[in-house]
């Protein structure tokens, strides 16, 4: 890999393609990211046909006339006398209606081109309103039915990710609730708060879970308690048995979720401990830190395998795994994101143009028709997407209009972004299906965009 600066440029897309002028009609692929290496999930190179392998006499043979022993090929290109054109001519003049073209060989048919990318076009639908703080947080759910909120109001909403109908408010934290994480079940939801408590909570019954000790089977769990300072950060093991937090006491907990109880203690970072994930099997644990370290753990030892950190030490904000979990994803703040290939310990790809140098802004990984991109939000009230492999800026959604947008979530076509005007905005990827949307009830007869009419006594309505 060639030096970093270069990949921190954004420059042209990660790869270009042309053909060459020779006959077996190969392929070659050349990288003008300016030196960030090749990749073998994130930019994966093509082989050759078997046809375009075969040495020129391999191929005439197989397309050798059983009667001349010439091959068809060859033919078209050798030069021909004037006396056998002549002659093939006027024998051609007679039979030229009842003779089909010969079929084209292999190699010389051309590549059917690709399909282009489906490129995300998320529109905005729904503006929620009834948190009367800033929204710290939003996460949909795995199943994509559910939103739920968290604001410095001390209360975590959920809501309809579908209609936007306010279904539950979960009270119960003594401060501001900087994190929300949902299980793998959908029905299960964690929050962490500046009362230095996580609550874990059922979604059914807007109650806390319900506790699987045998001592004390069946009763309300009581807050997970350990950390010394503010939780900031929070994610559930894929199997949901296990819950992250991480802490502004610079601590990484990992808690038993079925028992309630503290499972093993990180001394991670020396500052505050910004964001944490899992990967994909649950077997590594990722956390970053405003001292600039990313840090990968063994969830079973608690054994940190990987220290990663940038030449310019920038702090980080939050990270998640990639999802095929080969690669973190770090957002620094210094207005970069950087994808970090965490078993070589180097930087694979930057991802510039959003707004990110005082606030723990989040984002994801997410996928429209099978072509991934990432989201981030902005300081400035929106959210960019790009192109994982090229790094080019897919789309610029406007958001809040008002102060920091500072979460983005995406679900499939659904998006949803928490703001510091105490809003969550809910979008749509645009498929040109009008019908759709207004069954949703979002849009009236005109096919003009309503702001949700939401009648709960706790939550403001906002007029057309």
């Amino acid at each position: 890999m060639s030096s970093m600066d270069d990949d921190t440029r954004g420059g042209s897309p990660n790869t270009k393609r042309r053909r060459t002028d020779s006959d077996d009609g190969s392929r070659t692929r050349r990288d003008s990211d300016g030196g960030e290496g090749r990749r073998a999930d994130v930019d994966d190179t093509r082989d050759a046909s078997p046809a375009a392998r075969r040495s020129p006499s391999d191929r005439k043979s197989r397309y050798r006339s059983r009667s001349g022993g010439s091959s068809r090929s060859s033919s078209r290109r050798r030069p021909r006398s004037y006396s056998d054109s002549r002659s093939q001519s006027q024998s051609s003049d007679r039979t030229r209606t009842d003779v089909s073209p010969s079929p084209v060989p292999h190699t010389q048919r051309q590549a059917t081109p690709p399909k282009p990318s489906l490129k995300p076009d998320y529109r905005p639908r729904l503006a929620l309103h009834g948190h009367t703080k800033p929204v710290s947080q939003v996460r949909i759910s795995p199943d994509g039915r559910f939103i739920a909120s968290s604001s410095a109001d001390a209360t975590i909403k959920i809501w309809d990710a579908a209609t936007g109908q306010h279904m539950d408010t979960l009270v119960g934290h003594m401060a501001g609730v900087s994190c929300v994480a949902w299980g793998p079940d959908s029905n299960t939801l964690a929050s962490g708060s500046d009362d230095k408590a996580i609550r874990l909570w059922d979604r059914v019954t807007g109650r806390p879970k319900t506790t699987a000790r045998r001592t004390v089977h069946g009763q309300e769990m009581a807050p997970l308690r350990g950390h010394h300072n503010y939780i900031h950060c929070l994610a559930f093991s894929p199997k949901g048995n296990i819950l992250a937090s991480g802490s502004y006491d610079e601590a990484v907990f990992l808690w038993d979720v079925r028992a309630g109880r503290l499972m093993r203690s990180l001394p991670a970072h020396s500052d505050p401990v910004s964001g944490i994930d899992f990967c994909r099997d649950g077997t590594l644990v990722a956390s970053c830190s405003t001292d600039g370290l990313i840090r990968i753990w063994d969830t079973s030892t608690g054994q940190c395998l990987r220290t990663l950190v940038h030449e310019d030490n920038p702090a980080v904000a939050n990270v998640c795994f990639s999802p095929n979990g080969r690669y973190v994803l770090a957002f620094n703040l210094d207005n970069c994101i950087r994808l970090w290939d965490y078993v070589s310990g180097s930087v694979k790809k930057t991802y510039q143009g959003h707004r990110n140098e005082k606030f723990a802004v989040g984002g994801c990984f997410a996928t429209i028709d099978g072509q991934p991109f990432i989201a981030a939000a902005s300081e400035d009230g929106g959210v960019v997407l790009w192109d994982v492999v090229s790094k080019d800026v897919l789309q610029r959604v406007e958001g809040h209009k008002e102060g920091v947008c500072f979460w983005v979530d995406v679900h499939g076509d659904t998006m949803v972004t928490a703001g510091q005007d105490c809003t969550i905005r809910v979008y749509r990827h645009w498929r040109g299906d009008a019908n759709k949307e207004a069954r949703n009830g979002v849009m009236n007869g005109d096919g003009k965009q309503l702001e949700l009419p939401i009648r709960q006594e706790d939550v403001k309505m906002e007029e057309a």
